[in-house]
């Protein structure tokens, strides 16, 4: 089983950014699409963002498009979000995700390994 690492989450006030970080246990093969999902309490795990490893094609959800930023570091099998001009609904608990299958989906359920997640709190 894979397991990803985030990390980079914490308190900031609405109008400020963060930077969230994934580690891969190894290197992703080129087929795979690393994602973004956040969760609240109460509510489903929603998409946020992907990058398709290889080519590096982006896709964001309309809520956080021209604010969040997906990118990856091949090197060091990494992939980040970087968060700006972040609001109070942007709290959530934030996963990184690897899909395996080359769907280029934004469905929950076709990724198959997931961190254990990373909590952001904008405060207003």
């Amino acid at each position: 089983q894979v397991q990803l690492v985030e990390s980079g989450g914490g308190l900031v006030q609405a109008g400020g950014s963060l930077r969230l970080s994934c580690a891969a246990p190894g290197r992703p093969v080129n087929s795979y699409t690393l994602g973004w999902f956040r969760q609240a309490p109460g509510k489903e795990r929603e998409f946020v963002a992907k990058i398709y490893w290889y080519v590096g094609n982006t896709d964001y959800a309309d809520t956080v498009k021209g604010r969040f930023t997906i990118s990856r570091d091949n090197a060091k099998n990494m992939v980040y979000l970087q968060m700006n001009s972040l609001k109070p609904d942007d709290t959530d608990v934030y996963y990184c995700a690897a899909d395996t299958g080359g769907r280029l989906s934004r469905t929950v359920r076709d990724y198959e390994y997931w961190g254990q997640g990373t909590q952001v709190f904008v405060s207003s």
